[in-house]
């Protein structure tokens, strides 16, 4: 009777130690991801519970926390939502959060590491715990300025400040009320989800920053890059003639534009936007060397940050055709809208890659730092002296080419116009992405769908004009 006995006290005993070792595990480990996942109610209760911490921009909050009659102690509320919701995200119960509520969740519910002793001293002192505030880069007036350019019409505007990569602006339309997912009367903030969630304008994407659509006429930066890395000058010429018979193919690529002869210096090319001559540039340079000077860009990796964009890309192994389409941001080249102000704005730069961010400091309600963001540089995308050319090149685009409706009186401004063909069943896009020199912005405008002729739809005219209102808001 007595080994039976034994053996099961053993079973027992270590059924015991694995019970033991899985709950040391799961407090030690699984702690911190079993209190994100948004399934986790007792989380969501208790954080609804408290205070949460407010987005700021400047000394607006633009989100905070108020206390509530309702199921909850507390409600978030969003001040001019729509305006702002590409970058707030929401907060729900149901739904768990999105843009900045999600990124910095934890520091905003006061639940991160860095205010464990926070927490231990509002214990100790009986205090009721308050989130950390994010005081975001944002400009309100370059914020206002694009909402109000781009209208109705459906796409984005991003501006950054391109010696820090700051965000001064970042509209995406249409948009949404966060209030109302964000509503304590459950059973409303469901009835918006359903309804936010099966439009199909996708009013809750963020086309700033988490889509890609092909970038048209806007990345013959990025060709021109490559020419000038590459050893060419912006005089050096290239074959521009009226259609290009693509090599392996019946396919005859023509231009928009008279390109002004059967050759072209690429400074005049980028001006009129001829798509011949890149065709060509692109051609002669070859798929590697236009993939390595995309990625010095940022195409095909993750800026990171607290952005999180979507990654850009460049065709993985075009043949030759396909090159000369992606020389001129057709085939498969994609890119975000703040992937195109990155690339404006490393040029502006003088080559030099930063990594655009939302958030400039993260604070205590004491006012302590958490945490701060002082520009982060990534890649040199140019040497010094190409970067400067090319700068000049996009100034002439402004001032003697596609793009002169951007111009800005007293202000050097330099651009680039795109139309990007998506799908023969739908409208091109309208892309102007440029520069300007104080003030120190890189602005990326992309446009869906203008509501407009097909025959009407153009970078330059859609995008030009908004491009400069953002501009001039900021001078």
């Amino acid at each position: 009777m007595n080994h039976p006995i034994r053996r099961v006290a053993l079973v027992a005993a270590l059924m015991f130690f694995a019970l033991l070792a899985n709950l040391s595990y799961t407090a030690v480990v699984r702690d911190s991801t079993l209190d994100a996942d948004p399934r986790n109610r007792r989380t969501r209760d208790a954080e609804f519970a408290m205070q949460r911490g407010a987005i700021l921009v400047g000394n607006t909050p633009i989100a905070q926390t108020q206390p509530s009659d309702g199921r909850f102690k507390f409600k978030r509320t969003y001040a001019n939502g729509p305006l702002w919701a590409p970058v707030t995200g929401y907060y729900s119960y149901d739904y768990a959060h999105a843009g900045l509520e999600a990124s910095y969740n934890t520091q905003l519910s006061g639940t991160d590491d860095s205010q464990f002793f926070g927490r231990v001293l509002d214990t100790i002192t009986g205090d009721q715990p308050v989130g950390a505030n994010l005081q975001t880069t944002l400009d309100a007036r370059a914020q206002k300025a694009a909402s109000d350019a781009l209208g109705n019409r459906t796409g984005a505007v991003v501006a950054i400040d391109y010696r820090s990569g700051a965000v001064k602006a970042m509209v995406s339309k249409p948009s949404y009320d966060p209030n109302a997912l964000a509503s304590t009367d459950l059973s409303q903030a469901r009835k918006a989800w359903q309804q936010l969630s099966t439009d199909q304008s996708r009013p809750m994407s963020n086309r700033g920053t988490k889509e890609v659509y092909p970038p048209g006429s806007t990345f013959k930066l990025v060709t021109a890059a490559a020419a000038l890395e590459d050893g060419m000058e912006p005089t050096s010429t290239v074959e521009s003639p009226v259609a290009l018979k693509l090599p392996q193919t019946n396919t005859r690529l023509t231009n928009e534009v008279n390109c002004g002869g059967s050759t072209s210096t690429i400074d005049k090319a980028l001006q009129v936007s001829c798509n011949t001559a890149f065709a060509n540039l692109g051609m002669s340079l070859g798929a590697e060397k236009l993939r390595e000077q995309s990625q010095k860009f940022g195409f095909d990796s993750a800026l990171e940050g607290d952005l999180s964009p979507a990654v850009s890309r460049f065709p993985e192994s075009p043949d030759t055709p396909q090159t000369a389409m992606s020389a001129i941001g057709q085939f498969d080249v994609a890119a975000t809208p703040v992937q195109m102000a990155v690339v404006a704005g490393a040029i502006a730069n003088d080559g030099q890659v930063m990594q655009p961010y939302l958030v400039q400091d993260v604070r205590n309600p004491d006012l302590s730092k958490l945490g701060s963001n002082d520009g982060k540089k990534l890649e040199r995308a140019m040497a010094p002296r190409n970067a400067q050319a090319l700068q000049q090149m996009m100034v002439n685009v402004v001032e003697q080419g596609t793009g002169t409706r951007a111009a800005v009186p007293g202000t050097v401004v330099g651009g680039k116009t795109g139309t990007a063909q998506s799908d023969p069943n739908r409208p091109p896009y309208a892309w102007f992405v440029g520069f300007s020199q104080d003030p120190d912005l890189a602005i990326a405008v992309f446009i869906e769908d203008a509501q407009v002729q097909r025959s009407e739809i153009a970078g330059g005219r859609l995008g030009g004009p908004i491009f400069r209102a953002v501009v001039e808001a900021m001078k």
